[in-house]
């Protein structure tokens, strides 16, 4: 299935989120308003519609596939339009891919315009994937803008997942839960990188268990919060055998923004080694001074920084 018509709105979210610039190489699908807009599998990359008759996809990367890129971003273009869809990742041994997902949500009237997505990936042994998921939201409506992400990963033995995933700012209510078991010598990477101003509300919540020998996971995020907005970043990592757990939380707050964060370490064997930090405080005044002695203004100071700690 080529490309269909993809709408004004549709090409500005994608190209935000995907970096689409009128068409993907590789596989792709790229879902619009709750239907299909385009769909391309690859000789190593096989994307199909979910069998189970739910809304989604389910993705089969072949044992040994390397060095291809999958793009499966979802926009939801007006007002009026509750998203849902269940996408299931199947990697094979061996395989080394990258994916790139990501969600624009938009409105410009009155109606709400959301997205659910959930996520599973089953990564077998040995396979390696970066993951790479961009979320804004646009319009110059009154309706809400909600993105809602799942992620649940499940990594074999010596399997590697990296997630790197951002809101760029414009949506209104994230509640976003990532769940992963590990077996032995698995690594899961997560950075995460949020912006919220106005009223807007975002909920983070980790909940990873590293099963078997030598597992660890590596959770960061790094967020603004602006405005009234709030913030709220809840991480358990769970130690069942020799392992390494990190998880941390770095926020800088303005005006009368709130964030909180509350970590939870669970070592269940007297090897497992978890740590987990956390840092929240408004922006240094010597910054935003440093900065107006090389000509900027306070706005344009603090732009400046924000823009250099979520990158």
């Amino acid at each position: 299935m080529n490309i269909q018509e993809v709408n004004p709105v549709a090409q500005s979210l994608l190209h935000t989120v995907a970096g689409y610039e009128g068409a993907f190489e590789g596989a792709y699908n790229i879902r619009q308003d709750s239907g299909c807009a385009g769909r391309r599998s690859t000789e190593n990359i096989r994307i199909q519609s979910k069998p189970d008759g739910k809304p989604g996809l389910e993705i089969h990367v072949a044992p040994g596939t390397r060095g291809e890129k999958v793009f499966i971003p979802a926009v939801v273009t007006h007002g009026d339009v509750s998203d849902v869809a269940y996408n299931d990742f199947y990697i094979g041994a061996g395989a080394k891919v990258t994916i790139v997902a990501g969600c624009g949500v938009h409105t410009a009237d009155n109606g709400e315009s959301r997205h659910d997505g959930i996520h599973r990936f089953y990564l077998a042994s040995g396979s390696e994937v970066i993951y790479e998921e961009k979320h804004i939201g646009t319009g110059e409506g009154a309706g809400l803008r909600r993105i809602n992400p799942v992620t649940e990963c499940f990594l074999e033995e010596d399997a590697s997942l990296t997630m790197e995933t951002s809101q760029l700012g414009g949506v209104s209510y994230t509640d976003r839960k990532t769940t992963a078991n590990l077996k032995a010598r698995a690594k899961l990477i997560v950075r995460e990188r949020l912006l919220t101003q106005g009223d807007e509300e975002a909920k983070t919540y980790f909940d990873v268990v590293l099963e078997g020998e030598d597992a660890g996971c590596d959770l960061v995020s790094r967020s603004v919060a602006k405005g009234k907005s709030r913030q709220s970043f809840v991480s358990r990592i769970v130690g069942e055998a020799r392992c390494h757990g990190h998880s941390a939380c770095d926020a800088i707050l303005a005006d009368d923004a709130v964030v909180t964060a509350a970590p939870q370490l669970d070592a269940l064997n007297p090897d497992a080694a978890l740590i987990h930090e956390a840092a929240i405080g408004k922006i240094a005044g010597e910054q935003i001074l440093k900065l107006r002695t090389l000509g900027l203004t306070e706005e344009e100071a603090e732009a400046r920084i924000v823009a250099g700690f979520l990158k």
